[in-house]
């Protein structure tokens, strides 16, 4: 079992501070909404939606993607990597699963770390060799490992509210006929204030998001002991995608935020609004930790 050391402090703080401005953005946002309107329907009909987010998750993504559960016998060396992974990491064995398409890619999913499914596609099982499948795998036990479904699942919360609010904010506007009610201006605020915190937490969910697979990256380097597996996995699943038709890639676009790297990715400016870092930046990171690897001080 490998350990859990060098922890990224950096890395840590930043994914704490996004969290803390999270919470203040929603406790702000509460605290607007009760001044307005009846709080508890709303956050009651929320609070289901995120519990049959959380309980049946892995069953859509899994149903939208075309994934199928296969067994050892159709997959054992497949499975044995998994195996092999899940000791060093001292993590119970998830499901797992294959995506029949020519896209190289791969995600984790599952409520915890006892009901996880990691999944691999064809296309990536055809064109990594067997160090550079351990770094993909590796990365995404480590998602399982963080707890990082769940993690994004409570983030993504009173986001999910605030974008439920501003939508009917918006439609009873409409069928008040605007300023002739009295209670236009209170549903004008809420709009707004709803807009407002849905834009924020949206864009601080993203940067969690991609903070979590800086993470991911730096668990798998660990795992496995072979930062630069890792690093070759990522630069052939990216020089494939660009490769890929488009029309192809938006058809699993919807998946980016599961998938190792995204479907399609954009700019610099776009980068900001992505589920994941650049490219360059998660080989940076790794690079420096394979060097501190061979000098012995990681």
């Amino acid at each position: 079992m490998r350990e859990w050391y060098g922890k990224d402090w950096g890395l840590t703080v930043r994914m704490v501070l996004t969290a803390g401005l999270l919470v203040i953005v929603y406790l702000a946002f509460l605290t607007i909404l009760a001044q307005f309107m009846e709080a508890i329907p709303l956050l009651m009909i929320a609070a289901v939606f995120l519990i049959a987010q959380y309980y049946f998750a892995d069953k859509l993504v899994l149903w939208s993607t075309g994934a199928r559960i296969v067994s050892r016998d159709e997959y054992p060396e497949l499975h044995t990597i998994v195996e092999r992974l899940c000791n060093l990491a001292n993590l119970s064995k998830p499901r797992i699963a294959v995506i029949d398409t020519p896209i190289p890619n791969a995600f984790a999913t599952g409520r915890s770390q006892n009901k996880a499914v990691v999944a691999v596609t064809t296309g990536l099982l055809h064109r990594l060799n067997r160090e550079e499948l351990e770094g993909v795998l590796g990365h995404e036990l480590t998602h399982v490992k963080n707890r990082d479904v769940l993690v994004m699942t409570i983030a993504s919360f009173l986001s999910t509210i605030a974008w439920f609010v501003m939508r009917f904010s918006f439609y009873s506007s409409l069928f008040r006929g605007g300023g002739r009610d009295r209670g236009a201006g209170a549903t004008i605020i809420i709009f707004l204030v709803s807009l407002l915190v849905w834009f924020i937490s949206f864009m601080l969910i993203r940067a969690l998001s991609r903070y979590r697979e800086f993470a991911a990256d730096r668990g798998s380097a660990i795992i496995t002991g072979n930062p630069s597996a890792l690093i070759s996995a990522l630069l052939k699943i990216s020089g494939v995608m660009k490769r890929v038709p488009a029309r192809d890639l938006r058809e699993v676009e919807g998946m980016n935020a599961f998938f190792i790297i995204p479907a399609i990715s954009g700019d610099t400016i776009m980068s900001l609004f992505s589920t994941h870092p650049p490219l360059e930046k998660r080989i940076e990171r790794l690079s420096a930790m394979e060097r501190a690897m061979e000098h012995g001080t990681y």
